[in-house]
């Protein structure tokens, strides 16, 4: 095998490899805060999102089979979404803390996640 196909052929190879590894990787726009979903709800609704936001103190109710609370916007705590999960939950999911939501809204004010995704606990006190 002459040097120009062997060269092609490791271009080829990196180039497989570098899809396979790619497969998978979410390609989607990043995270929307609760105010951005609420400033367009009807061209969110049906679709899939990621969503940004704080877990409301006394909305977390978790039951066999489903869990819900409500998504507040971290800038105003006055805009909220009713969300709706069904699934492992994080073990550190907890009122107060900041979340992102993976799913689909399915209504103006009601979001449905696959997947919920909760900040590592910090190992520093203050």
């Amino acid at each position: 095998m002459n040097k120009k196909k062997k060269s092609l052929l490791a271009v080829a190879f990196i180039a497989g490899v570098f899809l396979i590894g790619l497969y998978g990787v979410d390609s989607s726009e990043g995270y929307l805060a609760v105010s951005e979903l609420l400033s367009d709800p009807q061209g969110y609704t049906g679709k899939n999102v990621n969503a940004v936001g704080i877990v409301e103190a006394g909305s977390l109710e978790k039951a066999p089979g489903v869990t819900s609370f409500e998504l507040e916007d971290e800038n105003d705590e006055n805009l909220k979404i009713h969300v709706n999960y069904v699934g492992d939950l994080p073990s550190n999911l907890a009122e107060g803390k900041q979340v992102t939501v993976s799913g689909t809204m399915i209504s103006e004010s009601t979001f449905e996640a696959n997947k919920i995704i909760t900040g590592c606990p910090s190992k520093y006190t203050e």
